[in-house]
């Protein structure tokens, strides 16, 4: 019974861990970060009184985008590198 248990915990573990890394790698995620992103610009920009701030915005945005979309290339690179066998 306790075996038993201890299975269907480890289930419920696993179904968790997938949809955490589901949402990690989901476009839904990257699409919400590129929001927030370009919001706390554009509102540091407007109190910084700084031109055309929801222009001027776009541009750090798509760097940060781009960052986060290259990581799992570099990631990959990183791991080969380093744990080669």
């Amino acid at each position: 019974m306790n075996l038993q248990k201890e299975v269907t915990e480890i289930k419920e573990r696993n179904k968790k861990v997938e949809a955490d890394k589901a949402w990690e790698t989901s476009w839904s995620r990257k699409l919400v970060i590129a929001v927030l992103t370009y919001a706390v610009i554009v509102i540091f920009f407007y109190f910084a009184d700084l031109p055309k701030p929801f222009v001027n915005s776009i541009v750090p945005t798509l760097g940060f985008v781009l960052s986060t979309l290259t990581l799992t290339w570099f990631k990959k690179l990183w791991i080969k590198i380093t744990y080669k066998k």
